[in-house]
């Protein structure tokens, strides 16, 4: 199997804590806004996916991040998985249970459900298509509660539109494949390190009947949730980053 080349960066010191992204996302996109206050404790191993096509599979996926933070000198970590990166995380735990000594998963899922499946196809159609814009719209709409989005101004949402459309990742279909293929139902049984599973209780696109799930196959996952649509870095940052810390803390990873 072709190693999955990842670019990867690496912040702060102190215990290791490996970051999995979610489809259409990016580190920074995805935890840029808890990054500051995960690496004044942490080592903080960020990859970003394959900006290009890629093929992608969760067992390549789950060993390149292990390898990447490895190659970093971070021999054993914590990873924090966000949507398809939490599915990258659990799959990580299960093939490599030496190095994995914790989980956060947040908005997550072990196998996505129809609506998930019918939006990620749909991303796939209007990339094919070119069409920059709609899939910027259908991003909007599944990635935001109803409630912040439609607090936003009309001027807002248009700014949002173009500039979603105009920075598609390289890689979201290739992501977005995954996404419909992933399935870690299998692995959740035999996970034993401390688990987080945070839900977003007002997603749109993975729905939070998903981390419930998770967190009852997982044994002695402990569950959370947060009030914010899928983009939870943009809705509700701060009460994200006092989960995950708090959660590191106490477990002392």
């Amino acid at each position: 199997m072709t190693a999955i080349p990842l670019q990867t960066t690496v912040h702060g010191s102190g215990p290791g804590l490996v970051l999995a992204h979610g489809a259409e996302g990016g580190i920074e996109a995805n935890f840029g806004p808890v990054l500051p206050a995960l690496a004044r404790t942490h080592t903080v191993v960020g990859s970003d996916y394959p900006a290009d096509d890629t093929p992608l599979t969760l067992d390549g996926l789950a060993d390149a991040l292990v390898a990447a933070a490895v190659a970093a000198g971070v021999e054993t970590f914590t990873i924090a998985g966000f949507s398809l990166g939490t599915a990258v995380a659990v799959r990580a735990a299960a093939r490599h249970p030496e190095r994995v000594t914790g989980l956060l998963l947040t908005a997550g899922f072990a196998a996505p459900d129809n609506r998930a499946r019918l939006i990620v196809r749909s991303w796939q159609d209007l990339i094919d298509r070119e069409d920059r814009a709609g899939f910027a719209r259908l991003a909007l709409v599944t990635g935001f509660s109803s409630r912040y989005l439609d607090d936003l101004s009309r001027e807002t949402v248009d700014e949002l539109v173009d500039g979603i459309g105009a920075s598609i990742p390289g890689g979201t279909w290739q992501q977005a494949d995954l996404v419909d293929r992933a399935d870690t139902t299998a692995d959740l049984p035999g996970i034993t390190v401390p688990t987080l599973v945070v839900a977003t209780t007002a997603d749109l696109l993975i729905d939070p009947v998903n981390s419930r799930a998770l967190a009852a196959a997982i044994p002695g996952a402990e569950y959370a949730e947060i009030d914010a649509g899928h983009v939870v870095m943009a809705e509700q940052p701060d009460a994200w980053e006092k989960l995950l810390t708090d959660f590191l803390e106490r477990h002392r990873l």
